[in-house]
């Protein structure tokens, strides 16, 4: 058995890995202890050095372990305590990725502990020593707490694979491996292949093993491929028609399925009451690649509203801190709102760029990544476009205040300063400096006077 350092780059499988392992544990326990072992040995080295990623992968394999019913219930509460003992923003992430996706069983096997977890991490929040993020995933995970866990079942249905009488569970204690290091042996001797002298009475059993695992699908599977194969010659013509036709529903299908997700976005975001609520419905919904699709249908429904509502930055600002992706996808929407001004309403320019200064003045998105593509010259802006910086900008100033804001523009970032300011020729930095000063912020051009007296 290999090392189990490639399941963090496909994390999305963990849970169908996990049920792999659970199949072979039922019919040979000393592997799916081994592989435990392996893991608690990970977690350990992962914690002590400070690799997060790695933390983190490795304990979504213990979780879904522990939902196979492979790992004891007590593992999992012994690395809740290890990760919540000196809370880190890094540390409690790990943790409450761990709790969403073992909650459930932990709800139902140790409720007890799964509740001392919860006051443990109310403690965390409480404070407020951690990142808003951070702060923003606790709330999350107590949401779905209070929603019994629904959308995080312990093990998907076409994954319980095992009754749970054949299952061996093992129970591994974190805490012995800290503190004596040498009683956990991850047997690294069978990373070496050698030969056995009896191969041939070994492969015999090995083959009895497999089908009594398999059962006589494999060999049902083997015919069914041979008959296939014999038969391909004949239909590939037919077949070439059938995979057209499959190829043209599969992309109706997608465009269906992308309307429907659109629908239930805005649905969503009409009937929730807060921004808090909305946000643990969307996230439940959103599948990872999608989230270019919530935050355009977010700004779109921010500009169809009468008025500019902080309902919808709150809710944006919220979805930032809490994946890097969705800071992504507001910047690309920024591109198009602002590329596209000149055909938006006055009332929707207004709109959008409350949103966007909501989300600025937060910190939620990093200012390079939007005011670097405003750049203020007579030539790169329209009217419209005129419109929408002097709408974010005056709306910056009422938040932040002119000092801080001056701050901002012509901090150590210049990638914002060279944008709104260009030092191309003195035409381009005059009508910059003109600009704002008629708008009322003339506080922000005092380093770009500097640049033509």
């Amino acid at each position: 058995m290999a090392e189990s350092s490639g399941f963090h780059t496909i994390e999305y499988y963990t849970d169908v890995f996990a049920a792999l392992a659970a199949v072979v544990n039922a019919r040979l326990p000393c592997v799916g202890r081994l592989l435990l072992v392996r893991l608690v040995l990970r977690v350990r080295r992962a914690h002590a050095s400070g690799n997060r990623h790695q933390l983190a992968a490795a304990a979504a394999f213990v979780a879904h372990l522990v939902n196979q019913g492979v790992a004891h219930d007590l593992l999992a509460l012994e690395l809740l305590a290890l990760l919540l003992d000196l809370p880190t923003d890094g540390t409690v992430e790990v943790a409450v990725g761990f709790a969403r996706e073992c909650g459930a069983a932990l709800g139902e096997s140790c409720p007890r502990g799964l509740d001392a977890v919860f006051d443990n991490l109310r403690g965390i929040l409480h404070d407020g020593d951690i990142d808003k993020r951070v702060q923003f995933m606790i709330e999350d995970l107590f949401a779905i707490r209070k929603a019994r866990f629904r959308g995080h079942p312990p093990v998907r249905a076409e994954l319980d694979l095992i009754e749970a009488d054949d299952q061996v569970t093992h129970q591994v204690e974190l805490s012995s491996s800290l503190e004596h290091g040498d009683e956990l042996d991850p047997e690294v001797h069978l990373n070496v292949f050698e030969p056995s002298p009896s191969f041939a009475q070994d492969e015999a059993a090995y083959e009895d093993l497999k089908r009594t695992i398999l059962g006589s699908a494999g060999d049902e599977n083997l015919d069914q491929d041979q008959d296939q194969d014999q038969c391909s010659d004949d239909d590939d013509e037919a077949s070439g028609d059938e995979s057209a036709e499959t190829e043209l529903t599969i992309r109706d299908d997608t465009d269906t399925d992308l309307i429907n997700l659109r629908r239930t976005i805005y649905l969503t975001l009409m009937s929730s009451v807060g921004s808090e609520e909305a946000g643990h419905k969307l996230l439940s919904v959103v599948r990872p690649g999608q989230e270019l699709e919530l935050c355009t249908v977010l700004v779109e429904c921010c500009k169809k509203e009468k008025s500019y509502t902080s309902y919808y930055g709150r809710l944006a600002q919220r979805l930032c801190a809490i994946d890097r992706a969705y800071q992504a996808g507001f910047e690309a929407c920024f591109a198009g709102q602002y590329s596209a001004a000149h055909r938006m309403a006055t009332d929707e320019l207004r709109a959008s760029a409350r949103l966007y200064a909501h989300l600025l003045a937060a910190d939620a998105l990093p200012w390079h990544a939007i005011l670097g593509r405003v750049r203020v010259t007579e030539d790169d802006t329209t009217s419209s476009s005129r419109i929408f910086i002097k709408m974010l900008f005056q709306d910056l100033a009422e938040q932040l205040g002119i000092r801080a804001l001056s701050n901002k523009v012509n901090g150590e970032d210049t990638a914002v300063r060279d944008a709104l300011f260009p030092k191309d020729c003195a035409k381009n930095t005059r009508f910059a400096i003109n600009f704002f000063t008629a708008i009322g912020l003339g506080g922000v051009t005092e380093a770009a006077r500097k640049l033509i007296v």
